[in-house]
């Protein structure tokens, strides 16, 4: 029977983090799953997620905790997957002037309009003619089944006139 593992890693960029942190997973009989990986002002980012057979994530975990001492900080844990109601998910982009607080606030309404973010990714951008920072997200977004995705865009252009929202089921 195979065990998922989740992780989180963060190291100086370098060549050869990936194939340190693969040739690891590997040695303990793991299968790559899913990632995402980024290169943030000078570091390396990443989530995973991985399956090895149960009897070998004791000894997985153990070998990533040594990853340390090349500088490569994993925070991994097994899955706890946990089934819960049926929920609907959507797709969200949203654009708009850039300003302090606006991930707090855009997760707070995310949240009071009974959302869950299971997916986001943002990035600052040059506004066309203007110059100026305008704020770009996109990600998906699950609802109880029985939710008004209305009631979620009407929660987020709450934020202001200049968030322009588009949700696509």
């Amino acid at each position: 029977m195979n065990a998922s593992v989740v992780m989180t890693v963060l190291a100086a960029d370098r060549p050869g983090l990936v194939a340190a942190l693969s040739e690891t997973i590997a040695a303990h009989g793991g299968s790559w799953q899913e990632s995402r990986m980024a290169h943030l002002a000078g570091q390396f980012a990443g989530i995973l997620r991985v399956e090895c057979p149960a009897s070998h994530v004791d000894g997985l975990l153990g070998d990533l905790a040594t990853l340390e001492s090349q500088g490569i900080s994993v925070q991994a844990r097994r899955e706890e997957a946990a089934s819960g109601p049926a929920r609907e998910t959507l797709s969200l982009d949203i654009v708009g002037n850039d300003r302090p607080g606006i991930i707090r606030a855009l997760s707070a309404a995310i949240a009071g309009a009974g959302g869950n973010v299971e997916d986001l990714s943002t990035s600052l951008e040059s506004a066309p003619m203007a110059g100026h920072p305008i704020f770009h997200a996109q990600g998906l977004v699950s609802l109880a089944a029985d939710a008004d995705p209305a009631a979620l865009i009407a929660a987020i252009e709450q934020l202001g006139p200049d968030l322009s929202v588009s949700i696509d089921r």
